[in-house]
């Protein structure tokens, strides 16, 4: 596994890569990810070597320039428990770490397994793999994991005449209301959903 620190950093050169079509120079690393020095780039950028998953290469203009291993890249974050409807989350003892999409990989993002069919008609069915981005804001049709009066649970978030609703995907499954007296923290925002087969 790599470090939070160092992962952020193969993030950078990936998003940067993504939308410029080309690899980051060593001074639009230091100002992307604020470093003081070169030489911290250039620690990076040896870790990373040894690491197997980046490659320095020299370019047309004898210039080196970066390459992403990415078939060595591991798109790994943690799976920090199971949610349901009308039940808490249970939060694992032992961290695991799921492949996900590249596209999901930051430090704000984990992965919750699903624990029920509330939200069959979004396909999202019981035993998939939700990510979720830490939020504690949710704008209307957003699917959220939310925690009410304690329990969590996992619906579509919207705002009604009387206040927030939160609407199950699932016509076996009533619209919960929330009232004033009720205590309600929005956990997450879920930014896609996948599933395995065996």
């Amino acid at each position: 596994m790599l470090s939070p620190k160092k992962q952020n950093f193969l993030d950078f050169i990936r998003s940067f890569i993504a939308r410029n079509d080309r690899p980051p120079t060593f001074v639009e690393i230091m100002k992307g990810l604020k470093f003081s020095s070169l030489g911290t780039i250039n620690w990076y950028i040896v870790e990373l070597e040894k690491e197997g998953l980046i490659k320095r290469i020299k370019g047309s203009n004898g210039k080196r320039a970066l390459s992403l291993l990415e078939k060595n890249i591991n798109n790994k974050l943690p799976m920090l428990g199971l949610v349901a409807a009308g039940m808490p989350i249970e939060v694992f003892d032992n961290v695991e770490y799921v492949d996900v999409p590249s596209k999901y990989i930051n430090d704000e993002n984990y992965v919750l397994k699903v624990d029920g069919n509330s939200m069959i008609d979004d396909g999202i069915l019981d035993g998939d793999y939700i990510v979720v981005k830490k939020s504690q804001i949710a704008r209307a049709g957003d699917t959220v994991v939310a925690i009410l009066n304690g329990e969590a649970t996992l619906k579509r978030y919207y705002l009604g005449k009387n206040g927030v609703e939160l609407h199950p995907r699932n016509s076996k499954y009533n619209t919960i209301y929330v009232s004033t007296e009720d205590q309600l923290y929005i956990q997450g925002q879920v930014l896609g959903v996948f599933r395995e087969y065996n």
